[in-house]
């Protein structure tokens, strides 16, 4: 584009032209690249998929919501003050529930209950391991025993407590799940290395009303309300990833990069998976594009914002030097991220 990396006296050039139409310039493509997403996403999850209302279909033997007298048929519209659309917002809230009373407000026969629940705890064992298909580590929990005892992404689990895996990682769920597991001892691959690794699984609590829900009428308007739903956890969950990036929850190790994508194309199971894959894709993109970082857009943005807080442009030297050590960090990380990549694959 004229006059973007260099000036121009042309009226029309993108040095001539004022501060907020050169922002937008730069923000758009990143825009078009999260629209598009959004709009792909909204599309398949309203044409696909399970829609759950927010309407008691039953209620679990012995868990809170049978011992608060919560009843099939009642209609659930809040938790702790928190308004309750569907099975997502209220599976959302009990996410971060802490095992204290929750006041659950419910529609019966057109009247207003407000009913005292304490919510359920139920123990769960968590090693803090992240698997994908062929027992490969994508992923360690920051703080988690596994990680202390020093499991690595990318170490492959050849054995679970002398049990071989055979590169099944259903075969190491179902050891997990055995009661009577409590030491776990991981035989690992780790390049040319075979290491022994042994842990105690963290115990998490988690606490349930122990509700079943109803599944909402298949109408277009539920299609729509639902694959909006569906759209803002998509886009939020995004967003949080780029954040634990950011602050230490997610190493760059991690980060996937051409070559692991093109992996994870070929395996798509369908094309619904494969129009998933490619919305996360664009809306990545878009999101990382706008960061404030050097050779991105986002960088970009953030030197016109100086400038105009500077009232005056930053000295063309200065702009490229700074865009150049960013390409060159860019540069680096890509090449870093391939390398990982192909480490996966073999």
């Amino acid at each position: 584009m004229e006059g973007e990396d260099e000036a121009s006296e042309d009226d029309r050039s993108f040095s001539k032209a004022s501060i907020p139409k050169r922002i937008a310039i730069c923000a758009a493509g990143a825009i078009v690249n999260i629209i598009f997403a959004v709009l792909v996403y909204f599309i398949v999850m309203a044409t696909s998929g399970v829609y759950i209302s927010n309407v008691v279909d039953s209620t679990i033997p012995e868990y809170a919501a049978e011992k608060a007298g919560i009843q099939s048929r009642d209609v659930i519209v809040e938790l702790n003050g928190k308004k309750v659309d569907n099975k997502y917002e209220l599976d959302d809230i009990m996410k971060n529930a802490t095992g204290e009373d929750i006041l659950v407000k419910v529609e019966r026969n057109e009247e207003t209950l407000e009913i005292q629940v304490k919510p359920t705890e139920v123990k769960s064992k968590v090693t803090g391991i992240y698997l994908d298909d062929k027992c490969q580590v994508i992923m360690v929990d920051k703080g988690s025993s596994s990680e202390k005892q020093g499991i690595q992404a990318n170490d492959v689990i050849t054995k679970i407590n002398n049990i071989e895996t055979n590169g099944n990682t259903n075969k190491i769920i179902e050891v997990l799940q055995q009661e009577e597991t409590e030491s776990i001892t991981l035989t690992i691959q780790r390049g040319k290395a075979e290491i022994n690794i042994e842990f105690t699984p963290d115990y998490v609590s988690n606490y349930y009303l122990g509700v079943n829900m109803k599944m909402a009428p298949d109408t277009f308007l539920n299609r729509c309300y639902y694959g909006l739903v569906e759209t803002k956890t998509f886009v939020f969950s995004i967003v949080d990833n780029v954040k634990q990036l950011f602050t230490g929850n997610v190493g760059i190790d991690q980060m996937t990069g051409p070559i692991g994508i093109g992996e994870m194309v070929s395996q798509t199971n369908g094309f619904k998976e494969f129009i998933y894959l490619m919305a996360l894709i664009s809306i990545s993109l878009g999101v990382t594009n706008l960061l404030p970082i050097p050779a991105l857009d986002g960088g970009k943005i953030l030197i016109l914002i100086i400038e105009a807080i500077r009232r005056k442009p930053m000295k063309p030297e200065n702009e490229i030097n700074i865009q150049l050590l960013g390409f060159s960090i860019l540069i680096a990380l890509s090449i870093y991220v391939s390398y990982n990549d192909i480490l996966r694959l073999f």
